[in-house]
């Protein structure tokens, strides 16, 4: 499944045209692009987006949680020398997942590049993806730039962002979008 269409559902869910809260009762799963970890790991339950789940640093509870419920994939975009508090690698691993370091560095590293290949990244994938960096800002920054890019549309790019993490990288998103 390529990135535009998860484009296309993120913006439908920001509008409003699915996933309502009493669907999310239904399955008793936390439903949102970006994901309270808290949340998930009190549930059992985590169902993606249209395949894609964004989030701060997920600890092994958190990763238990996304494998079992289908997860196929953690694409971690923190940098090296970033604490994640366990060994994400084997653990993710170990619960039968892939593990898929992208590192994004800080404001210097949302670029459209990084936002194009984190996209491929997500495209090689038939089953559930988690994103994470430290918080969901800079995977929110790399999903603000791809809507840009498919819809050339600054306020929906902002608000695909802010759905998937963007806070504080914000001013960044928007340097960026003015540049092009």
């Amino acid at each position: 499944m390529t990135m535009t269409k998860h484009f296309a559902t993120l913006l439908l869910l920001i509008f409003g045209a699915a996933c309502s809260a009493a669907d999310e009762q239904d399955f008793g799963a936390v439903s949102t692009l970006k994901a309270d970890l808290d949340e998930v790991v009190e549930l059992g339950r985590i169902k993606p987006v249209d395949g894609v789940t964004t989030a701060g640093q997920p600890d092994e509870a958190a990763f238990k949680v996304f494998a079992e419920n289908g997860y196929v994939a953690v694409i971690d975009i923190r940098t090296q020398g970033e604490d994640r508090g366990l060994d994400e690698a084997a653990v993710v691993q170990g619960l039968g997942m892939d593990y898929v370091q992208m590192p994004v560095a800080g404001k210097d590293g949302i670029t459209y590049e990084n936002a194009q290949k984190l996209d491929q990244l997500i495209g090689l994938y038939d089953g559930p993806v988690l994103v994470h960096c430290a918080s969901a800002n800079r995977v929110g920054a790399l999903f603000a730039l791809n809507v840009y890019r498919e819809t050339g549309d600054v306020n929906k790019a902002l608000e695909a962002g802010r759905a998937a993490g963007l806070t504080r990288m914000e001013a960044q998103v928007r340097e960026v979008l003015d540049a092009k």
